[in-house]
């Protein structure tokens, strides 16, 4: 319950419309197959429709991301633990293995609670941190001050790792250690273990627009068609922060002072690179260490996908986070919990009835 209720800054995003979701494998790197099959027994409309039932009411925001109207998480955790009335919670207790039950759900996510699984025969995934911001060093980022002198600025972008098939766009927030945003996490999601184990240092591109390397050429011609006698500074592509237009120039080793008129072909070709292949380096991920996800847990090839009961031990069952299932941020990880935990007491309830519960 403390995790919950510090998702979604607070607020709990506790699910998404997935209107914006052309392939689950876009959120969902990991367990997507499962996730199919999962939200088809318990969508994100029926996870609504029992908050409502509870009195809970929604607003839906970008990205078709649901949070309480009251804007708490506090409420979505009230409401779970009246619903739990009637239930004995032991809180404080550590288990050293596997109670003796009719039937046991592991949910305790993709950390500390593998070690209950310790000494059975099934397979499991190493867990490694998802969803985090990277750290980009001033000096790696070159230029008079760096990227981080940026902070606090907020642009959409395309990131991405050369030489691998990793990349994710979206929102990129600048901060004073490096990257955050969707797009960051997103990238994150995606290369996860691969950043893992680089012990988090690699190269990253950024392509700050999406325009074609001609087309791009196009439109800079074009400003300097237009503006001739204006500094370069002053007059800068749509979609670009002068802010960063004033970096990007000096990245670009173009003098602040130049007009448009004297910059040459040599000017406008380097400018092109630096808007669509940006390099930067990733010097580890967030000092914060407020990562709420990991990839990773118990591998789904030891599951059964119709009912999640483990294939090696009849009666053990796995929901939520514990299982190799993550996604990117907006959502979709709670959801997957909803949709994993509803499939499991589904399970248990048609092998043992609901008078036996």
């Amino acid at each position: 319950m403390a995790k919950l209720a510090l998702t979604g800054g607070g607020r709990c995003n506790i699910s998404n419309s997935f209107e914006f979701v052309r392939s689950l494998d876009e959120v969902y790197p990991r367990g997507a197959s499962l996730m199919k099959r999962a939200l088809a027994e318990y969508s994100p409309e029926d996870v609504l429709e029992w908050f409502r039932g509870k009195g809970v009411s929604f607003v839906k925001e970008d990205g078709g991301r649901y949070f309480p109207a009251s804007q708490d998480a506090g409420e979505i955790v009230q409401t779970l633990m009246e619903a739990l009335q009637g239930v004995e919670i032991a809180c404080n207790q550590k288990l050293e293995s596997l109670p003796d039950a009719d039937a046991v759900v592991v949910c305790t996510g993709g950390g500390a609670g593998m070690d209950l699984l310790k000494g059975l025969p099934l397979e499991t995934v190493p867990p490694v941190p998802s969803l985090f911001t990277f750290n980009i060093s001033d000096s790696a980022a070159g230029g008079k001050s760096g990227i981080c002198s940026l902070m606090g600025l907020s642009v959409t972008a395309a990131l991405s790792i050369p030489g691998s098939k990793f990349r994710a766009e979206g929102e990129l927030l600048i901060t004073d250690w490096g990257f955050s945003g969707p797009a960051t996490l997103r990238l994150s999601s995606y290369a996860s273990r691969h950043l893992a184990s680089l012990n988090y240092n690699s190269p990253l591109q950024v392509r700050w627009m999406a325009l074609s390397e001609e087309v791009l050429h196009a439109a800079l011609q074009s400003l300097k068609g237009s503006n001739p006698r204006k500094l370069v500074k002053s007059v800068h592509p749509e979609g670009i922060p002068a802010r960063l237009w004033e970096y990007l120039l000096q990245r670009s080793g173009i003098p602040e002072e130049r007009s448009w008129a004297e910059l040459g072909q040599k000017g406008i070709n380097k400018l092109v690179q630096t808007l669509i292949c940006d390099p930067y380096f990733i010097h580890g991920k967030n000092r914060f260490r407020e990562e709420f996800v990991t990839c990773g847990g118990v591998s789904l090839s030891s599951v059964n996908l119709k009912t999640l009961e483990c294939k090696q031990k009849e009666d053990l069952y796995f929901a939520g986070e514990v299982l190799d299932v993550d996604a990117v941020t907006g959502g979709f990880n709670l959801q997957a919990a909803w949709s994993t935990a509803h499939l499991v007491a589904k399970s248990i309830i048609n092998k043992y009835g609901t008078q036996n519960i």
